[in-house]
């Protein structure tokens, strides 16, 4: 298993901050063109000094931008994403979205992949530390285990989304690491994905892919497009990069008693990422102190007393809660929302179990 050799120096976003709501969109056929725009061609031509001191030639150039069109389509996918948020400050319950997405299709295919690929996965292991259950897990929620991985042209989204200007800081690097890839040797009909630019088993934003991807199958390329061993080491050493720590649980359903006091242990940190999903973790603590607290947990055994972890009452006060550990937060990098790191988390226990 060898490193893959991609890197690229531009922004790197993380692999899942644009991903959580373009499931929606899976059934739409392929992208509906919008009319030829000459302030887009204009833009993408623009490009190429950028492109060409990142080490793309100009064969290369011309070959990523021959054809390209702007993609209405995009953009309205793009405008109906953002506003779907809304600005409620009302937090559903977990329950409901743990119901959906840790079902008994996913746990049954992540049985199925893990026991397939257990010695690939111990190996990642030994070199990572994230144990193969979470890297299957996260497979399984991307993509449904390789079966669900988008059908947008990658440059033609992700120009039209830069064109676009509203988030073109993040945009346009994105489109140039879609040439870089092609530089090094990617496939250019293999950039299929989502209209947000994600791609592959692991949905991968191209940065991602030149700074993490691994050859996990030993022929010389990271086709985390159709390697079920490129795209799971690929998650683990995205995990790794983003702070795993071997040897710790990412968390632990427990109970809480009813007269812990929650506002001694509020968080009085104002973090500048995602604020909404941290604000509702509480402060650190170690195992030792929450269990001294009267916490317990469901089933199995505690973690080690030195260990640090939050705890997150995702249903409120009563319900099954978590304490959440450093783990936990390198799963939430990868896609900042508590719901997706914790059916993550809970779909991997089960594929373990």
């Amino acid at each position: 298993m060898r490193k893959y050799p991609f890197r690229i120096s531009s922004h790197l976003p993380k692999a899942g901050i644009i991903l959580s709501a373009w499931a929606a969109v899976f059934s739409l056929p392929a992208c509906a063109q919008g009319a030829a725009d000459g302030g887009f061609d204009a833009y993408v031509q623009s490009l190429w000094p950028v492109a060409q001191a990142q080490g793309v030639s100009r064969t290369t150039f011309d070959q990523m931008t021959a054809g390209l069109r702007y993609n209405a389509r995009v953009i309205a996918l793009d405008k109906d994403n953002l506003s779907s948020g809304g600005t409620s400050n009302a937090i559903p319950a977990f329950a409901p979205y743990k119901a959906k997405h840790v079902d008994a299709a996913r746990i049954n295919g992540g049985r199925s992949v893990y026991s397939r690929l257990r010695p690939l996965l111990s190996q990642i292991e030994a070199k990572t530390g994230v144990p193969g259950a979470v890297m299957i897990a996260i497979f399984g929620h991307e993509t449904a285990y390789g079966k669900v991985t988008g059908n947008f042209d990658l440059p033609e989204a992700l120009a039209t989304l830069a064109y676009d200007g509203r988030r073109r800081s993040l945009f346009e690097p994105e489109f140039l690491a879609t040439m870089v890839m092609v530089e090094r040797g990617v496939p250019r009909q293999v950039l299929k994905g989502s209209w947000a630019g994600a791609f592959g088993y692991p949905q991968f934003l191209p940065s991602v892919y030149l700074r993490v991807a691994e050859d996990g199958d030993g022929d010389g390329v990271a086709r985390i497009w159709s390697s079920e061993a490129d795209a799971v080491e690929s998650i683990g050493s995205y995990l790794r990069a983003a702070g795993w720590k071997n040897g710790e649980p990412w968390g632990v359903p427990v109970r809480v008693p009813a007269s812990l006091n929650r506002d001694s242990i509020a968080s009085q940190l104002n973090p500048a990422r995602c604020p909404r999903v941290f604000a509702r973790h509480s402060r650190w603590r170690s195992m030792g102190e929450w269990r001294a607290m009267g916490v317990v947990p469901e089933q199995g055994n505690w973690p080690a007393d030195h260990i640090q972890a939050v705890l997150l009452e995702p249903d409120g006060p009563g319900r099954t809660a978590y304490l959440l550990t450093g783990n936990y937060r390198a799963i939430l990098d990868y896609n900042c929302s508590n719901f997706y790191a914790l059916s993550v988390g809970v779909l991997a226990d089960e594929i373990h179990r």
